[in-house]
């Protein structure tokens, strides 16, 4: 005991304090969201930060009666699990071209897929949205699919080639000696071994298409129903709102998000720390 009391420090408190503080702060909108959802319109106007009186239900029907909400769930899950799949297949080969075949050209391409992260989404909204229609993709569910693949693979062809740097050549090549093709040694080989990376990939990309406002709700065709986030919005005018519908969608959107976290939980803090310590190596051995 008295080894563990000379162990802490005013530093390591303070730091602890901190961090519960900003975790309350992160927790807030979600206990926040989750009791509202259980009252009327009127007791969340009245007294917004109380708890719920009573677990009221009714939000949560008048959110499938007064608007179609159930086909708003379909388009966000097929949204997501349709890119996510691309995504996983098409990033990782890409970043696996690049650092297993390293030439200027991979180069050159590795450098334009970087700078693509530069570029803010904003800026080239307009013409995205203009390419769209000349390709046919604008109003249907390929648009959207289509701009996250490509939003992705900056990102991601940075986080797997960080990755790739760590996988042994002669793993590959035994492979190969073996008779694989490298498509196949890549799938039965080297992916399996990127699996951290995939996970944080997948939690990344996952949130964010999940929770995503403006793509579907430019691209995707007007009257009809759209995404989760479109829908809820919906309920926002600009003179009134229903908030305890607003509530009850949000809660039902931000279970399936905790359930996909949950899941890849492990692989994303893997990933995450895993790529940062080997993206810190192979800077200062390139600096060598």
């Amino acid at each position: 005991m008295e080894r563990a009391r000379k162990k802490i420090k005013p530093g390591t408190i303070v730091l602890f304090a901190v961090t519960i503080l900003l975790a309350l702060l992160f927790i807030y909108p979600v206990l926040f969201a989750l009791m509202s959802a259980f009252k009327s319109n009127g007791d969340i106007l009245k007294s917004p930060i109380s708890f719920p009186k009573s677990l009221y239900i009714q939000n949560f029907k008048d959110l499938f009666e007064q608007s179609d909400f159930l086909t708003a769930i379909l388009h966000s899950v097929f949204l997501t699990v349709v890119s996510e799949a691309l995504i996983v297949f098409i990033v990782p080969m890409a970043a696996y071209g690049i650092e297993r075949r390293q030439s200027r050209t991979t180069a050159l391409i590795y450098t334009y897929f970087l700078a693509g992260m530069i570029i803010p989404f904003h800026l080239y909204m307009f013409p995205l949205f203009k390419e769209m229609r000349m390709l046919h993709l604008f109003g249907n569910m390929a648009g959207p699919i289509v701009s996250y693949i490509a939003g992705s693979i900056a990102f991601g062809a940075l986080l797997y080639c960080s990755f790739l740097k760590g996988v042994p050549l002669e793993i590959e090549e035994a492979a190969m000696i073996d008779g694989c093709t490298p498509f196949q040694t890549f799938w039965k080989v080297t992916f399996p071994l990127l699996g951290p990376c995939t996970g944080s990939m997948v939690i990344l990309n996952g949130l964010g298409i999940w929770n995503d406002y403006l793509m579907p709700y430019l691209v995707l065709p007007s009257g009809k129903a759209k995404t989760i986030t479109v829908e809820i919005a919906g309920f926002v005018g600009q003179y009134t709102a229903r908030w305890d519908i607003v509530f009850a969608g949000t809660v039902i959107s931000i279970v399936p998000a905790l359930i996909i976290f949950c899941m890849f939980q492990k692989y994303f803090v893997k990933g995450i720390t895993a790529g940062a310590a080997k993206l810190v190596y192979n800077f200062n051995w390139q600096k060598k």
